[in-house]
């Protein structure tokens, strides 16, 4: 079920209203049957994956608690672990391993090939994957206990909000939660609202706006579009990107809160950050944090811990790129990523570097940040390398004489000059709001919008309130899209 659909319009409000008049003891209940309700709405059948990956990491964790032995705790989690991951990897990669494996004994004229599986990729299993890996990895550890309560940890795994896009939540932040009494909150409800109409903009009034040209561009062969087309994708696509993602985690943070729970943050101003640490810090932290504290840490204590900084990084972002999609050019992309980071980092041992730097405004080490952060995001949105290369070889072609076409057809009322199958006025809409987002995001620079609101004037909240809801009204693209995020 989508966040911006009619339906989600009518469980929502029907799920909350359930919720606050079911006694605490049975609302467990209630929230897991709305997640199957809102699971199955998808794909009814995959059901059956979920309730295979809950049973398994339910059992697991208990076995693994009642071990006397850290080498029996072990074995029990790598158990969990190749399961969980042995799910994901038939589902999502074994025709990417398949396809690459085939080319190999192509190469020594074998005629030898492995058959593809013909599967459907579950909507959100990679995200619920993570969080049940979590749950055991926290419980090998000792750092939390096994739940006894069946329900409770299946909703753990399926709570509806954050099911199919995040945030991936830790046990510790999730579980308690629902062993807490809930009562309706006015400042939760409040608080909620203003989250689910800000995510609800950023979705439906900006990256379904600049959806249908970014996908224009990337949908055509090699070669067809060059100069400043390309330019305009390659800048719209990071923001169409940031505003369908994190406005999916603003509604599902505001869907949660309204009922009592706290979901971790996901984005801190992403795109308004001085340097690319501090860049990947306010990303999509609930997947950097699960990276850093499960693979990152590990690895340097156990096997690097000496020069094993920069194999890290690479090794974790290189994950990070396998985990959102089996495909080459997302393994590009985390690798370019990765060599940002490092060199980065290696430039800040320099002297002459941190001068330079600490003269230089954050404003224009968030440009400089966007510019390459944007360029590996090509990457990260092309469906090939190849595809990836050519966007970027052609991005500088016929700009001179493209300009020349504008400056004549600024009058015009659609971008055909440019070959673009887009309405002027709606392009330029969407500059124009993805504009007042970053102005807005500048007034509440690392905190919340919530809290910047609440420093403001009762006048001044109201009106902000009404000209989000004027906003969404006059300008959402009510197309039903999917999230980005949800094919991960």
């Amino acid at each position: 079920m989508l966040f911006n659909s009619i339906e989600f319009a009518f469980f929502f409000p029907i799920v909350t209203l359930l919720f606050f008049l079911t006694p605490h003891k049975l609302r467990w209940l209630l929230l897991l049957l709305s997640s199957c309700v809102f699971y199955m709405y998808f794909k009814p059948e995959y059901i059956l994956i979920l309730a295979f990956i809950i049973i398994v990491d339910y059992l697991v964790a208990i076995k693994i608690e009642q071990q006397t032995t850290q080498r029996q705790k072990k074995g029990w989690l790598i158990f969990s672990l190749i399961a969980n991951l042995g799910v994901l990897f038939i589902f999502k990669y074994f025709n990417f391993v398949a396809s690459n494996f085939n080319d190999a004994l192509s190469l020594f004229h074998s005629t030898g090939k492995i058959a593809y599986i013909n599967l459907i990729l579950p909507i959100g299993l990679s995200f619920h994957t993570l969080q049940a890996m979590s749950y055991t990895i926290e419980v090998s550890k000792g750092k939390f206990k096994a739940e006894r309560h069946f329900g409770i940890y299946a909703l753990y795994v399926m709570f509806y909000p954050q099911l199919v896009a995040g945030p991936i939540e830790r046990p510790q932040n999730l579980i308690p939660q629902f062993h807490q009494k809930k009562y309706f909150n006015y400042e939760n409800a409040r608080s909620g609202m203003v989250l689910i109409a800000w995510g609800l903009i950023k979705k439906v009034v900006i990256a379904d706006r600049l959806g249908p040209l970014v996908n224009q561009v990337h949908s055509m062969p090699d070669g067809y579009y060059t100069g400043i087309p390309l330019i305009i994708s390659y800048i719209a696509c990071p923001f169409q990107i940031y505003c369908d993602f994190s406005g999916y985690t603003d509604i599902a943070t505001g869907c949660a809160r309204i009922m009592g729970y706290d979901l971790m943050v996901n984005f801190k101003t992403p795109m308004l950050q001085p340097n690319i640490n501090k860049y990947w810090a306010a990303w999509h932290i609930s997947l950097t944090s699960w990276f850093r504290d499960y693979v990152y840490m590990p690895f340097r204590k156990n096997f690097l811990p000496n020069t094993g900084m920069w194999v890290s990084i690479l090794i974790v972002l290189v994950l990070s790129g396998i985990w959102h999609g089996a495909n080459w050019n997302f393994i590009v992309w985390g690798i370019t990523n990765a060599l940002l980071v490092i060199v980065f980092n290696l430039f800040k041992r320099n002297k002459n570097f941190l001068y330079i730097t600490s003269k230089m405004s954050d404003r224009l080490g968030n440009i400089f940040t966007c510019f390459t952060v944007f360029f590996t995001t090509i990457f990260f949105r092309a469906s090939s390398v190849t595809k990836a290369l050519h966007m970027i070889r052609d991005m500088f072609k016929n700009i001179f004489s493209q300009t020349v076409v504008i400056i004549k057809n600024l009058h015009s009322e659609r971008l055909d000059y440019l070959y673009l199958k887009q309405s002027s006025f709606n392009f330029f809409l969407a500059i124009l709001f993805v504009s007042i987002l970053m102005i807005l995001e500048s007034k509440f620079l690392n905190r919340n919008l919530d809290s910047w609101l609440l420093a403001k004037s009762k006048r001044f909240r109201w009106v902000f309130y009404y000209s989000m809801i004027s906003i969404f009204i006059l300008f959402g693209q009510f197309n039903k899209l999917d999230f980005i995020y949800f094919q991960f």
